[in-house]
């Protein structure tokens, strides 16, 4: 990563966190508050489970665990949970997360990041991936297509943005907030309140005889 600054890396696994609310991002990744619930305490436990061996083989796949990944180009680096390399030279990542099979576009923002690494170092084309979900033991097959992989790398020049500022964007405030971990460190609804009532107070100002002149 020679090309690139330190304070302008991107971890993999902070773009997730961004593209569900940036603001979570920066309280972890900038702010580095972190407060445990339920669900960070098992989505934890899973990646400590899958981390445990280099390497291992399934059938016709060897199974690359716990992978170190990079891109110069985009200035990414992190690790892939499971990175299948079948016998037909086919790349496959594999990305764990806790709770039962479900739709949710930030995990394929990440698992994007992973496939476009991994093009980068092995000179392949990785044009699907997979999200494993622990719970209900099923995977859902995500296609690395020309709008994910657009949309990651618009994601990634944000992330860097706010990154390299140092700044904490404004809390959302909305139904993103109910199961987040940082909501007490967050307190969106206060701070929402707060600029409300300033903006009130600035509306309302009395108008003196030097305004006017």
């Amino acid at each position: 990563m020679s090309d690139w600054p330190d304070d302008q890396i991107v971890l993999i696994s902070a773009i997730e966190h961004f593209s569900y609310c940036p603001r979570q991002y920066a309280l972890i990744h900038i702010e580095k508050v972190f407060d445990e619930n339920i669900f960070t305490l098992r989505g934890q436990g899973v990646h400590e489970r899958v981390h445990e061996a280099d390497s291992e083989a399934e059938g016709d796949a060897v199974i690359e665990l716990s992978l170190p990944l990079w891109s110069e180009r985009l200035g990414l680096q992190g690790k892939g949970d499971v990175v299948e390399i079948r016998s037909d030279g086919t790349v496959y990542p594999v990305e764990y997360k806790y709770g039962p099979k479900r739709q949710k576009q930030h995990d394929d923002f990440q698992l994007c990041a992973q496939a476009l690494c991994l093009e980068e170092m092995l000179g392949r084309p990785v044009p699907r991936g997979a999200i494993y979900h622990f719970s209900s033991r099923r995977r859902r097959e995500v296609e690395i297509n020309d709008s994910l992989r657009t949309r990651t790398e618009e994601i990634i020049r944000q992330l860097r943005v706010v990154q390299v500022a140092g700044c904490l964007p404004p809390p959302a405030n909305d139904g993103r907030c109910t199961s987040c971990s940082l909501l007490d460190a967050c307190i969106p609804d206060a701070l929402v309140a707060a600029r409300e009532a300033g903006a009130s107070r600035r509306l309302f100002v009395p108008i003196t005889q030097e305004d006017t002149k």
